[in-house]
C-alpha cells in the first residue's frame, strides 16, 4: 500500500513552468479553458505559442473575451492545429462570430456539467485558474465556477494556474491540490469587462423594468448595459435577493446600500448565489472570503427547478430581436460581456414557475443608430433562443407588454407598440400580410404615438393595487368588458343614451388615440396582463377651441373610492403638458358625480345649462 503524500509536498512536485505544463497536451485531445473572467490568460498564451506543434486540438469554452485570440490561430491553420467548440445558444449575427458558427454547440447552461461528467463529451485537459491553496490544500476557482468545476472534476489532466489575485469564494468552488496534475504559479490581473457603452435607451428601459420588480423579489440580472442600469434604478426597493449567473459591481453597490439583503428569497436565504463574477478589482476584493456569497456550478444555479423555488423570482435578460409572434433571438456582444445567452432559457422558464415570479426580456427598439428595428416581422436569419410560448414580459424604451396568454393578433399589436414609431407602419403592413391581424383592424394613432410612461402610477386603494396608465392597443378587449359591466344609469351618464353593444369600431374614440390630442387613461386591478379595467377616463381634442372633451366611467364596485378624481387630475395634467388650453365636459344635471368631480380641479369652473345638458369648462391659465 502506497503511503499518501502530504498535499504541500504534492504541490511542490506538481509545479511546472507554463510551457512545460502545456507540453502535457497531446494532438487530437479536447482541451477545456476556464470561462469568462476566470480564463487562465497565461496558460492560454502558452498554448497559443505552442499552437504550431499541435494538430486537431479541440478547444471547448463558453464565449470568451479572447485575451489571446485562439480563433485567429484556428483560422490561420485552416483548423488543422486547433478548432474551437463554443457552448453558445445564441445566433451568430455579429461578423466576428459568424465565421466560426459551424463550431457552435447550442445547449442550455444547466446541461453542460452533465455533458462533461457523463463523458458524452470527454474533457482530456482542463486549463483552469485558481487561488493559492489554504492550510488544507484547497484552491478556489474564484470568479469562474459555472461549468469550470465540472470540467475540472471530469478531465483526465487538470492544469491549474495559481494566481494570488484570484479571490477565494465560498461555496462549491474548491478543488484540492491532490486533484490537479500540474500547477503553474503566475500572478496577473484578472480579466475585467470593457465598460458598457452609454445607451440613450437604457434609462427608459430601466425605469419601465424597475416598475415590475417588487420589494422582496429575488433577481437574476444579465450583465448587459440596460440590465445593470435597471439595478441602479432599484435603490428605493427593499429586501431584494440575488440568484443569478453573474455578480457585477452594480450588485455589490446595492448590497452596500442595504437594498439587497437576501432575507426574503424563500430559498438559500441570507446568501447571494451565483456561478461567476465579472467586474472591477473592487468587486473581486468584495467577494474574497465573503460568507454571504455562495458560488455554485451551473447545473445548480441554472436549474429551473432550483430557480423556481425562490420567492418572487424575477429574471431580466437581454434580447437581440423579437418577432411579432414573440419568438426571441439573442446574441452575445462585448457590451453584454458574452454571457447570459446560454443560460437565458433556464432562467426564463424557472422564473415564471416561481410563486409571484416574472420573466422580463428587454431590448432597445432599434439597432445600428436607429437604422434597423429590433422588432421584426419574423426571425429568419437569427436563431430562436426563447420560443414564443415561453415569453412573458417584454420591455423597450417605448413601454412594456405582457405576451403570456395572448393571441397572435394581440401579440402583434403589442410588439408593434414597443417598436420605434419610424418602423410601426411597416410592421403593421407586414402583420396584415402575414394574416396576424383581422382585416378590419386599421393602424391606430396609438400604434404610431410615443407611449407616455410618465403617466404610469400604482396606488393602494381598498387594499388592492390599482395601476393607472395610458391605454394601449391591447386594452381594447378589457375596455369593452368594462363598458359591458356598467349599470344602465352609468352607461347613460357616460354615453348620453342607452347602449347594449360596445363594438370595437364604435369605441374608436377610446382606443384610437395618439397620446397627445387624444388620450385614454385606465385604472386596472389584478395580475398584470390579465387585469380588469375598473375606471376609464378619456379626453378628445376639439381643434376649434383648443379644448379637450372629457368623459369617465367607474365600475359600480369601485365607485366612491376616488378613482374619478385621480383620472381627471391625470387627464388635466397631460392635456396641459400637451399644449391644450383646458377641459370641457358635457353631462346631465342629474349626474352629480361629474359635477363634483369637475369641481375638484384647481381652476375656475364655468357651467352653462342648455335643455338637459350641462356644459362644464375650465381654462388652465385660470387657476383658483
Amino acid at each position: 500500500m502506497t503511503k499518501a503524500t502530504y498535499w504541500a509536498d504534492e504541490y511542490v512536485i506538481k509545479q511546472k513552468t507554463g510551457p512545460a505544463a502545456i507540453a502535457l497536451i497531446k494532438p487530437g485531445q479536447r482541451v477545456f479553458i476556464g470561462s469568462t473572467c476566470g480564463e487562465p490568460q497565461y496558460l492560454v498564451k502558452c498554448l497559443a505559442e505552442k499552437a504550431n506543434h499541435f494538430t486537431d486540438l479541440e478547444i471547448v469554452r463558453m464565449m470568451s473575451q479572447e485575451s489571446t485570440s485562439l480563433s485567429m490561430i484556428a483560422h490561420a491553420s485552416g483548423d488543422q492545429a486547433l478548432n474551437i467548440r463554443c457552448l453558445y445558444l445564441g445566433s451568430a449575427a455579429p461578423q466576428s462570430f459568424a465565421a466560426n458558427r459551424r463550431f457552435f454547440t447550442p445547449i442550455n447552461l444547466s446541461a453542460v456539467p452533465r455533458l462533461f461528467k457523463s463523458r458524452r463529451m470527454p474533457i482530456h485537459v482542463a486549463l483552469i485558474q485558481v487561488s493559492p491553496p489554504d492550510d488544507f490544500g484547497w484552491m478556489s476557482l474564484g470568479i469562474s465556477v459555472d461549468i469550470t468545476l465540472a470540467a475540472a472534476q471530469s478531465a483526465d489532466i487538470v492544469i491549474a494556474q495559481v494566481n494570488s489575485l484570484m479571490p477565494r469564494i465560498i461555496g462549491r468552488s474548491f478543488i484540492h491540490v491532490n486533484d490537479v496534475n500540474s500547477i503553474v504559479e503566475y500572478d496577473e490581473p484578472l480579466l475585467t469587462p470593457a465598460p458598457a457603452p452609454d445607451m440613450a435607451t437604457a434609462e427608459a428601459i430601466s425605469l419601465e423594468t424597475a416598475r415590475l420588480i417588487e420589494d422582496g423579489s429575488t433577481l437574476h440580472i444579465d450583465p448587459g448595459a440596460a440590465p445593470q442600469k435597471t439595478l441602479l434604478g432599484l435603490r428605493n426597493k427593499n429586501d431584494l435577493g440575488i440568484h443569478t449567473e453573474c455578480i457585477t459591481d452594480a450588485i455589490m453597490r446595492l448590497v452596500a446600500e442595504g437594498v439587497i439583503t437576501n432575507r426574503k428569497k424563500g430559498y438559500n436565504e441570507g446568501r447571494i448565489v451565483a456561478s461567476s463574477a465579472m467586474g472591477s478589482p473592487d468587486l473581486y476584493e468584495f467577494l474574497n472570503s465573503n460568507l454571504s456569497i455562495d458560488f455554485q456550478p451551473s447545473d445548480y444555479v441554472n436549474d429551473p427547478d432550483i430557480i423556481a423555488r425562490h420567492h418572487k423570482m424575477v429574471s431580466v435578460c437581454v434580447a437581440e430581436a423579437i418577432d411579432l409572434t414573440g419568438q426571441v433571438a439573442a446574441d452575445a456582444f462585448r457590451h453584454n460581456n458574452y454571457i447570459g445567452v446560454t443560460g437565458m432559457l433556464d432562467f426564463v422558464r424557472g422564473a415564471v414557475r416561481s410563486e409571484g415570479g416574472k420573466s422580463i426580456l428587454i431590448l432597445p427598439a432599434t439597432a445600428k443608430q436607429g437604422k434597423e428595428s429590433r422588432i421584426v416581422p419574423q426571425l429568419k436569419d437569427l436563431a430562436v433562443v426563447v420560443p414564443r410560448g415561453d415569453v412573458d414580459y417584454v420591455v423597450s424604451e417605448f413601454g412594456m407588454v405582457r405576451l403570456f396568454g395572448k393571441s397572435l393578433q394581440e401579440r402583434a399589436l403589442a410588439m408593434i407598440s414597443l417598436a420605434h414609431p419610424d418602423f410601426r407602419d411597416e410592421l403593421f403592413a407586414k402583420a396584415k400580410e402575414m394574416e396576424l391581424l383581422s382585416p378590419t383592424i386599421s393602424l391606430s394613432e396609438s400604434l404610431q404615438g410615443v407611449y407616455p410612461s410618465h403617466l404610469v402610477e400604482a396606488l393602494e386603494i381598498k387594499g388592492q393595487r390599482v395601476n393607472f396608465r395610458a391605454a394601449k392597443p391591447v386594452d381594447v378587449r378589457r375596455i369593452q368588458e368594462h363598458f359591458y359591466e356598467l349599470d344602465r344609469e352609468d352607461v347613460v351618464s357616460r354615453f348620453f343614451h342607452e347602449r347594449t353593444r360596445f363594438l370595437r369600431n364604435d369605441l374608436e374614440g377610446v382606443y384610437r388615440i395618439d397620446y397627445v390630442k387624444d388620450l385614454t387613461i385606465v385604472g386596472l386591478v389584478g395580475e398584470i396582463g390579465f387585469q380588469r379595467a375598473v375606471a376609464v377616463g378619456t379626453y378628445l381634442f376639439e381643434e376649434s377651441n383648443n379644448m379637450a372633451e372629457i368623459a369617465f366611467s367607474v365600475s359600480k364596485d369601485w365607485q366612491g373610492c376616488g378613482l374619478g378624481k385621480i383620472l381627471i387630475a391625470k387627464l388635466a395634467k397631460a392635456a396641459r403638458e400637451n399644449g391644450i388650453a383646458g377641459l370641457i365636459a358635457y353631462t346631465s344635471p342629474t349626474n352629480t358625480g361629474m359635477l363634483r368631480l369637475f369641481n375638484t380641479l384647481p381652476y375656475k369652473i364655468r357651467s352653462t345649462h342648455d335643455a338637459n345638458v350641462v356644459t362644464l369648462k375650465c381654462q388652465f391659465n385660470e387657476p383658483i
